[in-house]
């Protein structure tokens, strides 16, 4: 049973949960009025070059349609780039729907479709004809990577490869174990449940409000304002439920700009929702190749390790993640070369998918690490103990708090790590073989600025209300139960309010901040409330809590009483009774404290024990087992927590086996645009996965000591499944993901 005291920390369902399961949680495009008109995008069928002529006149003249716009009649917006640019927006020029001519990657939409309905729009939409002259595509990283430049303006001072340390070349030459190896990596493209949609519904004094599919209200409310020039203070976003995002709804999508473009062109209210194929052509993982150059002493220390990283972008934006920087602080080493640079190609901005940077820098980094534990002769979980390091060597900062020495432990004796026959290829289960693999995961734990308003009734009813989203976290249960605890009651007595830009300021979600950023804001909105009645409580006569501090006290049953003596108080009814008021409001504000970071760094660990048995005649691989132990410091809710990472281990699984993007590098165009023929882990792809919470104090990460966990489930997963199937066959592979071709041609004769 839930109580008091154990609120923070107990496994409580979703909160949500009934609404989504029942299918009564509204969604962007799941909000309507009469009248209302539909748009359709239509998009260009070539990567490179521009349009010729386009002829709009039979879908213009088709019934029910009311207007079809191109880039020769779109409305005017805003000219410079930085009314453009949004809250995570890239260093370039932000892409413009309709802006011209100009086709910059297949799938670009082109023109937009407004009817009475959604079957006219999308009908009429088939009747545009377009003539092109076609460019070449340049859509292949491994050639485009010759052409490749390190970025001239950074997104962000983080992401900018860390400076050399020692002589990572001379201690490379003189090291008795080497490995230098190519990693290359697909692409891989979001498929969240939700397809992106935006309503506008127009109100009679042309106020809009603006359902969204998006990770941040209030980002897309700048985002539309900036365009539009309108004021604030009449464009609501709301996205109160999300269905997935993964980080494709950081930054707004063209869906956005079209519905709000036609409903302030037409002064009426529409929608625009994207297909499941339009979804392929927007924000994805890039594709990378990366040179690992790693070198050890004869007892397994480390000795040099060179990164170097060729990430894929747009013509148009630099997009860019922190790749090659966890090489330099992941373990103990003195002599590191970190080196980053991009290749621009014919194909959307790439744009941030789970665990961006990192997910794609411990696939080389882990593999490498892997593969240099063998030329050692070490056992590879070993080899990784053998080079922990305590502090950030990259920027020497003190770290807040790191139990992955627990992890490995924790995970390896529930995995059976002690059981594993060190000889690649030498376990075997009837027909299949056997592999175990293990990788380290790190991720950032980050706190960014954040505030939330609390109200607390006479009766106990609490009122949490923040900008802040739900993309399928938990955010709405974990907020409610930390201002539970803060004011003394149950979980159930807390409506909670998000998603909506007229709330509290937050940051977009994403990074795995949010629960640690709003929840430590509505922590404060809690403090703040305590302090007030306290306030308030003093004031009267003979007041028992006259010569009490705010530190002292607690709230209990529905009264303001001294923590160690709960006898000693007042009610709640009578301390606002007494001076007339409803209820009472706290105004929680947090944002990350400047001395401390130039002292201490905080990062979320883990540690992940894979199996693999792969059929000895077919190559078939299967993921049997996966155990992934997480240092997260405070767990909130252990059930929603735990759900974040089996989603995040999934994921590894995809882009360990499934996920990529198969483009036709003729063509420039994205062959695999469905769910067909883009694989990703289905049901029987996942087996079991066991997680495991170790425990960790950090008093620094976060005001309620919490880190990051949206993130670390997918870091390092990929590279564990490719080092089981090392271990099962003796065969490496460096080409991402390993499908059943690929394992084949490395079977053991």
């Amino acid at each position: 049973m839930q109580n008091e005291k154990n609120i923070i920390g107990f496994p409580l369902p979703r909160i949500d949960g009934p609404l989504k399961v029942t299918g009564t949680a509204p969604y962007a495009a799941e909000y309507d009025e009469p009248g209302m008109l539909v748009g359709h995008a239509f998009y260009a069928t070539i990567a490179s070059g521009r349009i010729t002529s386009i002829d709009t006149s039979a879908a213009e003249n088709f019934p029910g349609v009311v207007k079809v716009y191109t880039h020769q009649n779109r409305p005017a917006t805003a000219s410079s780039d930085d009314a453009w640019k949004d809250e995570v927006a890239l260093p370039g020029h932000p892409f413009r729907p309709l802006e011209n001519d100009r086709i910059l990657y297949d799938g670009q939409p082109i023109a937009l479709v407004i009817a009475e309905s959604f079957e006219a729009a999308r009908d009429a939409a088939d009747l545009i004809r377009v003539d092109y002259e076609a460019e070449e595509p340049h859509t292949d990283i491994e050639v485009e990577q010759a052409k490749s430049y390190p970025p001239p303006v950074p997104r962000k001072e983080a992401f900018l490869p860390s400076d050399p340390r020692g002589d990572a070349d001379g201690a490379y030459a003189a090291a008795p174990h080497k490995i230098s190896a190519e990693y290359v990596q697909a692409g891989e493209h979001h498929n969240p449940m939700e397809l992106f949609g935006t309503t506008v519904i127009r109100a009679e004094d042309g106020s809009l409000t603006v359902y969204d599919k998006t990770q941040g209200s209030q980002n897309s409310q700048g985002y539309v304002c900036g365009i539009f020039g309108l004021k604030p203070e009449t464009v609501r976003v709301i996205n109160a439920y999300v269905g997935g995002a993964f980080g494709s709804g950081l930054r707004p999508k063209h869906q956005l700009f079209f519905a709000v473009m036609a409903s302030l062109d037409l002064k009426r209210s529409v929608k625009v929702e994207m297909s499941r194929r339009e979804m392929f052509y927007l924000t994805w993982r890039p594709p990378t190749v990366q040179r690992m150059l790693v070198a050890a002493d004869a007892n397994g220390r480390l000795m040099s390790i060179r990164h170097h990283a060729v990430q894929t972008t747009s013509l148009y934006e630099d997009y860019q993640e922190n790749v090659v920087n966890w090489s330099g602080l992941a373990y103990k080493c003195d002599n590191v070369t970190l080196s980053y640079e991009l290749a621009k190609m014919t194909v959307s901005t790439p744009g941030d998918m789970r665990a961006p940077g990192a997910a794609t820098g411990f696939l080389a980094l882990e593999s490498a690490i892997d593969e240099l534990s063998y030329e050692v002769g070490m056992d590879p979980l070993e080899f990784r103990i053998a080079n922990f390091v305590d502090y950030d060597q990259n920027d020497d900062l003190q770290l807040t708090s790191k139990a992955l020495d627990l992890c490995y432990r924790q995970g390896a004796e529930r995995f059976g790590w002690s059981k594993r026959s060190p000889l690649p290829a030498s376990m075997r289960d009837g027909q299949d073989l056997v592999g175990w693999g293990v990788a380290t995961g790190v991720w950032e734990a980050t706190l960014s600025p954040a505030e939330a308003k609390v109200r607390l009734f006479p009766d106990g009813s609490i009122t949490v209300a923040a900008a802040a989203s739900d993309i399928g976290t938990g955010t709405y249960t974990i907020l409610a139960q930390i201002a539970a605890q803060g004011l003394g009651q149950t979980a159930d007595r807390v409506s909670v309010l998000i998603g909506d830009s007229s709330l509290a300021k937050t940051a977009v979600e994403g990074g795995s901040w949010t629960a640690a950023s709003s929840g430590s804001a509505v922590q404060a909105g809690c403090f703040e409330i305590r302090k007030t009645l306290l306030s308030l409580a003093q004031k009267l006569d003979s007041s028992p809590l006259a010569g009490a501090s705010v530190e002292d006290l607690a709230i209990r049953d529905n009264r303001l009483v001294l923590d160690r003596n709960d006898q000693v108080g007042l009610s709640i009814a009578d301390i606002l009774g007494s001076q007339g008021m409803s209820s009472v409001e706290g105004h929680g504000k947090v944002a990350p404290d400047e001395e401390q970071a130039k002292k201490f760094v905080s990062y979320t660990h883990s540690a992940i024990f894979t199996e693999v048995k792969i059929d000895a005649e077919l190559g078939v691989p299967r993921v049997t087992r996966v155990v992934i132990a997480v240092a997260a410091g405070t767990i909130i809710n252990p059930k929603t927590a735990r759900s974040q990472v089996l989603g995040g281990v999934v994921m590894g699984l995809g882009m360990a086996l499934h996920e990529e993007s198969m483009i036709d590098h003729r063509s420039g165009r994205i062959m695999n645009h469905n769910l067909a023929e883009y694989h990703v882990p289905a049901h029987a792809d996942v087996q079991d996965i066991e997680v495991i919470f170790v425990e960790e104090e950090d008093d620094k990460a976060s005001p309620i000591g919490v880190k990051g966990l949206g993130e670390i489930g997918i870091v390092a997963v990929g590279a564990a499944v490719a080092n089981a199937i090392y271990h099962a066959t003796g065969t490496r592979h460096r080409h991402f993901p390993i499908t059943i071709d690929k394992i084949m041609e490395g079977l053991p004769n």
